[in-house]
């Protein structure tokens, strides 16, 4: 008998084909950020350069994300991310042959890793709205925790790909690794939508077409007013900003800090994944959606804390073991604000609001790599990420003085 939460959640058969096909692409998708990190420290051996290219991968999502929030309100969302992988694919071999031919330069990583961003802000939209179309509402948490424990799986074991691959084959290889990847949820993703040709649309998805910036305008406004979504929205920007660009500079801190090279790399980065992975089983495990605030709050308070002993440690044995806790408690933090969202918010509203999730996911770490990249290479990366860290506290201690009229109002639908 099926009992636990997630093998129940796994069981609806799209559902389960669906993450089956996304954490291979994930493995993939890990493997390439491992190697672009890389190869960006080895043409620049610059904290800089690491912050550009993160905020060229990240950063599209803030240009682009808004529109591909109404386009999952409008689109079939399914096709969108089909059109969208497809591209990134294409992307991902274009970048493996100019690095096996050897005419690739940090220019060019950053042009290539900008339009691969910007394909991913337009789909993130639409691949976060698909999940409630794929389970029960009651199923929710669950399909958000594991959908994180997938991309943290991946985060564990595509580096520890992407370190065999660069140490023993050419660096270009991963990202051809990463093209292939992509082919399995392009399949999965087929054989959903010839079942079933409506799962990309929710019953609510507005028919009218009105101005673009008219949809984009009212999904902002109705995600500000709203006396649950805005503050978790607000925390869950600052923490971007301040503390989760340390993932981005982990390149830097394994070579600079802790003397490393690509296998050190590959072992901070798969560590926050086995990390990430227990934060991602605990969450999937509970059986209410609601009481979600506090958790937020103190995992948040978790991440700054963790990635704290991470910029003033020394010791690659004590930074190890505060990347597991912040993966665990990122996740915590990230799986508890998605489920908030996808609960609290109106059908109709959906992939506008949750494209603002997708453009503080990925244009906080941006914004807040590239200023503490640039202050890396000015006083060396700890001062700034240390600074960060206490903004984050300092944000959590805030909202947790509201927490009680924040929970009242996104546990309202629970």
């Amino acid at each position: 008998m099926i009992d636990h939460p997630i093998l129940r959640t796994l069981a609806y058969r799209d559902y389960g084909l669906y993450t089956a096909g996304n954490g291979i692409s994930l493995i993939g998708m890990w493997v390439q950020r491992v190697a672009l990190g890389w190869l960006t420290w080895e043409l620049t051996h610059s904290a800089t350069w690491l912050g550009i290219v993160a905020f060229a991968d990240l950063f599209p999502s803030v240009l682009i994300g808004l529109i591909g929030g109404v386009a999952a309100d409008r689109l079939d969302r399914t096709l969108v991310i089909l059109v969208c992988q497809s591209l990134s694919m294409l992307l991902a071999v274009a970048l493996g042959v100019l690095t096996l031919s050897g005419a690739i330069s940090v220019e060019m990583v950053v042009a290539m890793t900008f339009a691969n961003g910007m394909v991913v802000g337009f789909n993130q939209p639409s691949r976060l709205a698909l999940a409630p179309r794929l389970v029960p509402r009651d199923r929710i948490t669950t399909a958000v925790a594991i959908n994180s424990m997938v991309f943290n799986t991946a985060r564990f074991v595509g580096p520890a790909m992407a370190g065999l691959v660069i140490v023993w084959s050419d660096l270009g290889w991963a990202f051809i690794v990463n093209a292939a990847t992509y082919l399995c949820l392009l399949s999965a993703l087929l054989v959903i939508r010839g079942r079933n040709p409506s799962i990309g649309r929710d019953d609510g998805m507005p028919r009218a077409r009105r101005g673009l910036l008219a949809d984009i305008g009212e999904g902002m406004a109705y995600a500000a007013r709203d006396r649950g979504l805005g503050p978790v929205l607000l925390l869950h920007l600052v923490t971007a900003i301040s503390v989760r660009a340390v993932v981005e500079l982990l390149p830097g801190f394994a070579d600079r800090v802790f003397g490393g090279g690509a296998d050190t790399l590959a072992i901070m980065t798969s560590v926050t994944g086995a990390g990430a992975i227990v934060g991602g089983w605990l969450l999937a495990g509970r059986r209410r959606q609601g009481g979600l605030v506090p958790i937020v709050l103190v995992s948040s308070a978790i991440v700054a804390l963790s990635v704290l002993a991470v910029a003033v440690s020394g010791s690659l044995w004590v930074a190890l073991p505060a990347l597991g806790l912040y993966g665990a408690s990122m996740v915590a933090a990230g799986v508890g604000t998605q489920t908030i969202v996808q609960l609290a918010v109106s059908p109709e509203m959906r992939g506008r609001v949750l494209s603002l999730h997708g453009i503080i996911f990925r244009g906080g770490p941006a914004i807040g790599a590239l200023a503490m990249g640039a202050a890396g290479d000015a006083v060396g990366l700890r001062p700034p990420v240390a600074i960060g860290c206490a903004v984050a506290l300092a944000m959590v201690a805030f909202i947790w003085m509201r927490r009680h009229a924040i929970s009242a109002a996104v546990d309202r639908t629970d």
